[in-house]
């Protein structure tokens, strides 16, 4: 490695970039595991909000939302399809796309995995003044942009 480059950890914003990694990873966990008893995890509990906000989304939306590619959502919809918790149904102007749903199933489950995540959010937020958390999100939403604008998706 040419020394001039230098380390990762002796760049001036290495830990920042290590804490948003940290903080997001132990986000994932703790919410994977207040969700276990409902048998969702984090992946299935971000297409199930969003079909809850977003009902008839087209599966190719839905992924670009969630920064994933069709693979992705190809996994993933059939396990939820499958529990009968979401269902896809041919759009009525072009066949060629399918539209999302939740079945009440699908809405009386995302409505408790909300609960719970709106719950951890409070607990592990409630110490940071609304107007911190303001800034920490902007941040973060810059970043996401910066990182979409090099090409990143997921």
């Amino acid at each position: 490695m040419n020394k001039k480059q230098g380390l990762p950890w002796d760049h001036p914003r290495f830990r920042s970039w290590i804490a948003v990694g940290r903080a997001c990873q132990m986000m994932q966990n703790t919410l994977a595991r207040a969700l276990a008893h409902l048998d969702i995890k984090p992946p299935h509990l971000d297409i199930l909000v969003n079909l809850y906000r977003f009902d008839g989304i087209s599966q190719q939306e839905l992924a670009r939302k969630l920064l994933v590619g069709r693979s992705n959502m190809s996994m993933l919809l059939p396990q939820l399809e499958k529990r009968g918790l979401i269902e896809r149904r041919s759009d009525a102007k072009d066949k060629r796309v399918l539209r999302l749903h939740l079945t009440p199933m699908g809405q009386d489950l995302t409505a408790q995995a909300m609960a719970i995540q709106t719950d951890m959010i409070e607990r592990t937020l409630s110490a940071t003044p609304i107007e911190q958390c303001l800034e920490m999100a902007e941040a973060m939403e810059k970043l996401i942009e910066r990182l979409q604008a090099e090409g990143g998706r997921d």
